[in-house]
């Protein structure tokens, strides 16, 4: 059975005008259920993840200051959020999630969470709505479990992976592949241990053609024992920060193609859903709905 974390708090709201579409963490769900994608026995409430789970990967000054809401200004306008006990919550909930949801993946293939994806945050402070990298504590509580020998994330968000691509610029055990816009932020990119930048209205055909060609070599290259996949949706052309020009059927092939790749090589793979900030809310909805659909297909 696919199984996917989702917490209420997941949608937490933000001040009226806000760009970051909450809102997609209660209607998604909704519309998997309402389509009959999915049942509630598909979802599970994460548990939060543990400070040793965190402090693996983000530095302990730093999740001190986040926990208790005292990073300074500055730093805090990087996040872009305005910070409370409540989106903290969030992000330690949303971290425990994707731990979890490596073990529904090992048991099942697959598995998800409807948050995550946030991989501008550093070890030691958060950028652009992201306060703590759920996948790069995913990967460190697998190695720090022996569960796996070597982890490939697959970060095909329209912004470089550009947090964990820092976190992990040391650790041969996790390789970090990027593939996006190459004049999205971050305008300072980190070194991935593969970037493909995009140029400005890359299509469908461009980009599936430049991932089917990457992607069997990647995986027989690094020969990896488990995977991360950042779903992002903001490679569509509707997008208001992206600058690729992929359709709502381009994306679908792209997840398709991952899942497929993954399912076949039997690599369990765990997916974090990342950006989407189209103007009509449907567009994201629907896409983000693809990559469910897909997995319940390929996988069950």
């Amino acid at each position: 059975m696919l199984k996917i974390a989702y917490h209420p708090i997941y949608q937490h709201p933000l001040p009226e005008g806000h760009r970051f579409p909450m809102e997609k963490y209660d209607l998604l769900p909704k519309q998997l259920l309402h389509e009959g994608s999915c049942t509630s026995e598909n979802f599970f409430e994460p548990a939060a993840a543990l400070s040793k789970d965190i402090t693996r990967v983000h530095t302990k000054d730093y999740f001190d200051q986040l926990s208790n809401l005292n990073i300074d200004r500055k730093a805090a306008r990087k996040i872009g959020f305005p910070l409370s006990e409540a989106l903290v919550e969030r992000e330690i909930l949303i971290a425990g999630g994707t731990i979890q949801a490596t073990q529904y993946a090992f048991k099942h293939g697959i598995a998800m969470n409807i948050a995550g994806g946030t991989h501008h945050a550093y070890a030691d402070h958060g950028e652009a709505f992201c306060m703590l990298n759920d996948q790069a504590i995913g990967a460190a509580h697998l190695l720090a479990h022996q569960l796996v020998q070597k982890i490939l994330i697959i970060d095909l968000d329209v912004h470089q992976g550009n947090g964990t691509a820092k976190i992990f610029e040391d650790h041969s055990d996790v390789f970090t592949f990027s593939m996006h816009g190459a004049s999205n932020y971050p305008f300072k990119k980190e070194k991935s241990d593969l970037d493909i930048p995009l140029p400005k209205g890359t299509t469908d055909k461009e980009y599936l053609q430049i991932l089917h060609k990457t992607l069997p070599k990647l995986i027989d290259k690094v020969q990896p024992d488990f995977i991360f996949y950042l779903s992002g949706v903001d490679i569509l052309d509707t997008d208001k920060l992206g600058t690729l020009s992929c359709t709502i059927e381009g994306c679908k092939q792209r997840d398709q193609y991952i899942l497929e790749s993954c399912y076949k090589n039997n690599i369990p793979v765990v997916c974090s859903m990342g950006g989407g900030y189209s103007p009509d809310i449907q567009t994201i909805i629907e896409a983000h709905a693809n990559t469910y659909r897909t997995a319940q297909y390929l996988y069950f």
